[in-house]
């Protein structure tokens, strides 16, 4: 095993890098700190000395004794986790020397390795959105809340953010702008239930400042969905602690939330409090460019307190939801139940325990949080439920009842990953979010779906968009549970969704671009331009290809499950509801004999209308009409199907009549598309009439134009004018659908295309594409792999892998995940390089394991099957639970149950 020896000093690294010769000495190498460098940049010039230098780990010769980690160093009066920042720079483990010796390479390595996969942790106290950033991808929850992964010991300020979420509790204030009524609905900031901090001597409780925080490590345990926070804390009075928060959410009792609170004096004996707090003097400010809005969404309506229990109710100021939450402060090495003192401010409940305490022992005191909302609680009193609860909850429940989820989700729906252990953790991570966003759905007793940034933060107010269609895989595939709840959310709706088209004069079903707690459209009429502050008009609302997205997540969870009850209940309605829609929405040009839809948007979202018009939207975008043919066929191939059972009644709710269904065939087949003469589909008519658009020259000017659309405003332009795209838009349906399945469409319109024309198109489009969206990368990731672009696609998919945790739109992250892109993110990985196509009646594989993997494992779920996957580069192992027919590279496989067969695919 080779490895590199590092040893740091205070204005220099040194490093010790083994020869190609084995027999030589390792060549020493000396890099000297350049303080007008940043850390980064210095650690950087590591990368740069060991270009071409093979190596399997980093041994750090030198580094600082803490019980959080063990690659600590000092550099340039500074203390980094070395170990964390080498390890993202080369993807190899970093360990300690000392480790090394105590046990032995190979063990440590291995244990590092491990450890790694298995864990998301951060080093250091960061401000602003750096740690806002942090504190979304550390959020806890199970589905029905979603807990920021703040300090305990912070209050909202610039540089902190306990936020706390309920799925589907959304509020609604009106805000006069610019001399107009401005309504928004956000997802509501509950009051704070997890502060705790520590006092010496009733002094002024401890807070989160710089310079009381001598270290800060946080450390999220994906195996066992443990949050630990470690402090090294210095108070103004020379009083040194180490203090440690474990957070953990209930994953089965999603009402319930633990944190173990755990604090040692290091230098001194006497006095300690330790103060509990519900603290509902809350807003909504997640986000910085809704500040100009009405954030204040609840109103406190009393408080209660019994031994070592809390209580603090409310309601959202207009949409009227009742909530009430409960704190219970115990001990496992002590009763509180006499030793809980109660005070109660304007809005605020604090509960506080005084300990005499020692140097160098350690004292814990356990917050146990109950939690409901008048929206599932039925008709039982919320304080009683709450009160209930806490007589329930103990920390050591809650651990075991959550380490037990997660023991079950890594064992069965884990993407395990050989050769690459950031892309492994990411992975992980990933997988954890889907399930903090929407575990609690699956239990069927909530309504609610999961948002576009999940229960993370106030980004897009929390609400609903297509960003349901990119995670839908995933869950229909291994949570099928919370896959139908997403549908059921979209069902109650359907009612909201005919207004909405009966308000446009349109009939059939229109889903809002923007859903929330009704279903009604959530879409501003303004959005603020950061670079200008001025307030732009927002014509997203006409993304009217969102009810495409919905009822292709109808078919794609039958099609997957084979929940044929779901489609006779549920799904025949809805897809002929929304193409009753469509058929509204198509007119005839009796001049050519064709259709055409105007007045829309296409996913791109730079384009909302043409230049110099008066009229709204655009006509023909390519992406709608495609997939507008592809769901008319596929009502054509149903109705067969449910035509003894379920067609006629669900025809009958959606007012769905014969002549409709003679339609379907008659539009879909006369739908327009811009083609040119080389064969490249317009994105909408009349795109080829638009100019091209510098990029390099606007790069050179701007750097970062990935929303070069605020660009061109602040200039007094508009990208309506111009051929840009912010993400996949005319290609957006070979994401989705088979390109066969979409060359046929196409043939069926009377379009003829070359042989490249997948090619063509896509060279076309990627030139046009600023990738202002998370999701652009990975769509095309999986478009430049179609095209045998191997090396673009594995930038444009680890681009994605790691938006959130890098936080590469400069910011987002802070306001909440980005969960459609992480879902997408495992669809890839699974049907891409897993080689898993489920789009087929047939289980097909054919797998693409990118150069920088080994060896990728996973398992899904197929029409009641489930299959256990094993690829390498050269062969795939499958195992089934039953007796399946599959085909490998188009050669078709009979699996039988509980039996491995392995075939060479190559």
């Amino acid at each position: 095993m080779r490895t590199i020896s590092l040893k740091i000093l205070t204005d220099a690294i040194e490093m010790d890098v083994p020869q190609a010769n084995a027999e030589m000495q390792p060549r020493h190498i000396v890099i000297r700190y350049d303080p007008d460098q940043s850390i980064g940049e210095n650690l950087e010039n590591i990368r740069v000395k060991l270009v071409g230098v093979g190596f399997d780990a980093i041994i750090i010769e030198n580094p600082l004794t803490y019980p959080f980690s063990d690659t600590v160093v000092g550099l340039n009066h500074q203390r980094i986790d070395i170990g964390l920042a080498l390890t993202n720079l080369f993807n190899v483990p970093v360990l300690a020397r000392p480790t090394v010796t105590k046990d032995g390479l190979d063990q440590a390595v291995k244990a590092k390795q491990t450890y790694n996969s298995w864990h998301l942790d951060y080093y250091g106290e960061y401000q602003g959105k750096r740690n806002f950033g942090q504190e979304a991808m550390l959020t806890l929850g199970n589905g029905y809340y979603g807990l920021r992964g703040a300090y305990v010991e912070s209050r909202a300020d610039d540089d902190n953010y306990p936020g706390l979420y309920v799925a589907g509790v959304y509020n609604q204030n009106t805000t006069p702008v610019n001399g107009r009524d401005v309504v928004n609905e956000d997802l509501v900031n509950l009051p704070n239930p997890q502060a705790l901090t520590i006092g010496i001597d009733h002094a002024n409780p401890f807070q989160i400042r710089h310079s009381g925080i001598t270290d800060s490590y946080r450390s999220l345990d994906l195996k066992t969905g443990k949050l630990t926070t470690t402090l090294m804390v210095t108070i103004g009075t020379g009083h040194q602690m180490m203090v440690r928060a474990t957070k953990v959410a209930d994953m089965r009792h999603f009402h319930r939330l633990a944190i173990r609170y755990e604090f040692t004096p290091l230098n001194f004996a006497g006095s300690v409090q330790v103060y509990g707090t519900i603290d509902g003097d809350v807003v909504n400010k997640n986000v910085a460019r809704y500040n100009q809005f009405d954030q204040h969404h609840i109103t406190v309506t009393g408080m209660a307190s019994a031994a070592n229990k809390a209580l603090l109710t409310g309601t959202t100021k207009n949409s009227g939801i009742a909530f009430a939450i409960g704190s219970k402060l115990t001990s496992p090495n002590r009763d509180l139940r006499e030793q809980v003192k109660t005070t109660t401010g304007a809005k605020a409940i604090r509960q506080t325990v005084d300990l005499t305490v020692e140097p160098a022992k350690t004292y814990t005191i356990d917050k146990l949080v109950a939690l409901f909302t008048s929206r599932e609680s039925g008709e039982t009193p919320l304080d009683t439920a709450v009160w209930d609860e806490l007589d329930e909850v103990s920390f050591a429940d809650t651990e075991k009842s959550t380490a037990a989820f997660y023991g079950e989700v890594w064992q069965g729906d884990d993407i395990a990953i050989q050769g690459d252990t950031i892309s492994q953790k990411l992975t992980r991570v990933n997988i954890f979010h889907l399930f903090v966003s929407g575990a609690a759905l699956a239990s069927n007793q909530l309504d609610a779906s999961v948002g576009a940034r999940g229960l993370h933060g106030e980004a897009y107010r929390g609400h609903v968009f297509w960003d349901e269609m990119f995670v839908m895989p995933f869950y229909a595939t291994h949570a099928p549970k919370i896959a139908k709840a997403m549908l059921d959310y979209r069902y109650r709706r359907l009612p909201a969704a005919r207004a909405y088209a009966q308000s446009i004069g349109k009939q059939g079903a229109m889903y809002p671009w923007q859903s929330g707690m009704k279903g009604d459209e959530q879409s501003q009429f303004v959005h603020l331009n950061p670079l200008t502050n001025q307030w732009d008009p927002d014509n997203s609302r006409r993304q009217r290809h969102v009810s495409l997205a919905v009822a292709y997540d109808a078919w794609l969870y039958w099609h997957i499950t084979g929940d044929d009850q779901y489609m006779k209940d549920q799904g025949l309605e809805l897809l002929l509801s929304v193409a009753k829609f469509w058929l509204s929405m198509a007119t005839l040009d009796k001049t050519t004999g064709r259709y055409h839809i105007s007045g829309v948007m296409g996913p791109d979202e730079y384009h909302e209308s043409y230049p110099n018009s008066d009229e709204a939207g655009l006509t023909d975008n390519a992406y709608t009409n495609i997939m507008t043919a592809w769901l008319f066929q596929l009502i054509g191939q149903l109705k067969p199907r449910f035509a003894k059972h379920g067609y006629a009644a669900a025809a009958k709710r959606a007012a769905f009549t014969a002549h409709d269904f003679a339609q379907l065939d008659v539009v879909r087949r006369k739908l327009t598309l811009d083609v040119n003469d080389n064969g490249i589909i317009g994105q909408f008519a009349g795109y080829f009439k638009l100019p091209t658009l510098d990029f390099d020259a606007y790069q050179k000017k701007y750097g970062d134009i990935s929303r070069i659309d605020r660009i061109l405003k602040a200039e007094g332009k508009t990208p309506d004018a111009y051929q840009v795209a912010k993400q996949a838009d005319t290609m957006m349906a070979y994401f989705l659908l088979d390109p066969a399945t979409i060359e046929g469409l196409i043939a069926d319109m009377g379009y003829q295309l070359p042989a490249d024309h997948f090619s063509q198109n896509l060279e076309f489009y990627l030139e046009r594409t600023t990738h202002g969206s998370t999701l652009s990368r990975i769509v095309y990731a999986v478009l430049t792999r179609m095209d045998n672009r191997r090396d673009q696609s594995w930038q444009l998919f680890h681009q994605a892998l790691f938006s959130d945790y890098y936080d590469i739109q400069g910011g987002t992250t802070a306001e909440g995940i980005h969960l459609g892109v992480m879902g997408a993110t495992l669809y890839v990985e699974e049907s891409l390089y897993g080689g898993a196509n489920l789009l087929g009646s047939q289980l097909r594989f054919e797998p693409e394991l990118p150069s920088q993997w080994q060896q990728l494992d996973y398992q899904l779920h197929f029409q009641g099957a489930a299959v256990a996957v094993t690829a390498d580069h050269q062969t795939l192992t499958l195992k089934a639970d039953q007796d399946l027919q599959v085909k490998v590279a188009d050669k078709p496989i009979a699996l039988t149950a509980g039996k491995a067969v392995t075939v060479d695919y190559r």
